[in-house]
C-alpha cells in the first residue's frame, strides 16, 4: 500500500483535493464526520473510526449503511478520532499517510494534529507524513537530505524550528539558497521561499524542521 489518507471532521472547506489518491493503491480512513466528508465525494472509505459525536442520528446511519468496517469508541478516551484512524491506516504498511480536514475550525484540534503530526514523523521515520487542505502542506523533517519538486499547487515554502535549534541548513535550487545556515524557534527568515528549479535540496545537521508548503488561493 502506497497511500493512506485520514479525512477528519474539520470544517469541508478544509479538505483537501483527493483525486490523485483514487486509485488501488490507497486506502482511505474517515475519522468521525470525516468519513461523511469521504462520502459526500463520492469516496467509500475502507474504515471509520471514533465517537461519532458530531454527526447526527441520521448521519451516523448513511456512513454505517456504506462502510464495511465501523469502530465506535466512547467519548471518553485517551485518543482523539484523528489518532484512532492513523492506527488503522498505519496497520496497511503505507509509505504516505496524508491527513485532511484537521485544519480550520478550532485552533486546539489544529495544534493537536500538528504535535501528532511530529511524533508520528519521529515513531516511524520511515512512512510519510503530512497535513494537507486546499492551500498548504505541512511536514514534520528530520535530520538528513530531501528533494522535493516543483509543484504549481503550492508556490511557496518555508521552514521553521519545530523542536530546538535546526544546524547545518542548506537550501539548493531556491530563489533564496542558504549554505550551513541555523534556524532558531522564533525566527521568520525562512518564510515565504520559492523554488527556482524542477528538483530543490534540503538539509540539515540537527534538530525537526517543520516544512510548510504553501499558496495564497
Amino acid at each position: 500500500m502506497k497511500y493512506a489518507v485520514v479525512c477528519a471532521g474539520g470544517p469541508d472547506s478544509e479538505i483537501a483535493d483527493l483525486t490523485e489518491f483514487h486509485h488501488k493503491d490507497t486506502v482511505f480512513i474517515g475519522a468521525d464526520r470525516g468519513a461523511l466528508h469521504l462520502l459526500q465525494r463520492g469516496i467509500v472509505p475502507l474504515e471509520a473510526v471514533g465517537d461519532f459525536d458530531s454527526v447526527s442520528k441520521s448521519e451516523y446511519d448513511e456512513i454505517a449503511a456504506a462502510v464495511r468496517i465501523i469502530g465506535r469508541f466512547r467519548s471518553e478516551k485517551n485518543e482523539t478520532d484523528t489518532e484512532l484512524a492513523v492506527d488503522r491506516a498505519l496497520s496497511y504498511g503505507p509509505e504516505c499517510v496524508i491527513l485532511t480536514g484537521v485544519t480550520g475550525g478550532r485552533l486546539d484540534h489544529m495544534e493537536s494534529a500538528l504535535h501528532l503530526l511530529y511524533r508520528l514523523q519521529i515513531a516511524h521515520n520511515d512512512t510519510s507524513f503530512s497535513i494537507r487542505n486546499g492551500t498548504n502542506e505541512l511536514f514534520i523533517l528530520t535530520p538528513g537530505s530531501y528533494q522535493v519538486t516543483s509543484d504549481e499547487r503550492f508556490k511557496y515554502i518555508s521552514f521553521f524550528s519545530f523542536n530546538g535549534v535546526v544546524s547545518g541548513l542548506t537550501l539548493t535550487g531556491f530563489k533564496f539558497e542558504m549554505v550551513d545556515a541555523t534556524l532558531e524557534t522564533g525566527m521568520t527568515l525562512f518564510t515565504s521561499n520559492e523554488l527556482a528549479e524542477e528538483v530543490c535540496t534540503i538539509s540539515f545537521h540537527e534538530g525537526i524542521c517543520l516544512m510548510v508548503r504553501s499558496s495564497d488561493s
